[in-house]
């Protein structure tokens, strides 16, 4: 008897992001679609832009995941359109990053400038919103490097996309 979808997504949100392991490919928005195609399991993931690094390593992940809860036959489909958008990270998500100590992206924000507009960040630690941005980019390129000006800390911001 194969499982239903329901329970290969909540299996799925058991898989870290490579990059991000305190986050699921579930929880970051990028599992789109879970389906079965005959007896061949397939789902469809969105990177976090097209040039993401961790692409198939994410895509290995997910089929070594399903393959040891018993699933034979996967495949995994990389699906660009649309793109993927921090608007899909889900609340537990978002919620997820700040505990990890990365400030989450604000919702609704994302825009074509992406980093060349204004962006501002709470800070992960102590909460306060007296941030400066110190550099475009953070530990990966979906992030941007902050310090909050009140507890001297350094973190990442993830960037609206």
């Amino acid at each position: 008897m194969r499982p239903d979808t329901d329970t290969v997504r909540g299996w799925l949100g058991e898989v870290p992001d490579p990059e991000i392991p305190a986050i699921s490919v579930v929880d970051l928005g990028i599992v789109r679609d879970v389906g079965w195609e005959g007896e061949t399991l397939v789902v469809d993931v969105t990177p976090t832009y097209a040039g993401c690094p961790a692409t198939l390593v994410i895509a290995l992940d997910i089929e070594t995941a399903l393959h040891a809860r018993g699933i034979e036959k996967v495949e995994v489909r990389r699906k660009m359109s649309p793109a993927w958008s921090t608007d899909w990270i889900s609340p537990e998500g978002r919620q997820k990053l700040l505990d990890y100590g990365i400030a989450p992206p604000q919702l609704n924000a994302a825009n074509c400038a992406g980093m060349l507009s204004a962006q501002t960040a709470a800070c992960p630690q102590c909460g306060s919103e007296n941030t400066e941005m110190l550099a475009g980019r953070g530990s990966t390129p979906c992030k941007a490097q902050f310090r909050c000006r009140d507890c001297r800390e350094p973190f990442d911001y993830f960037k609206a996309i």
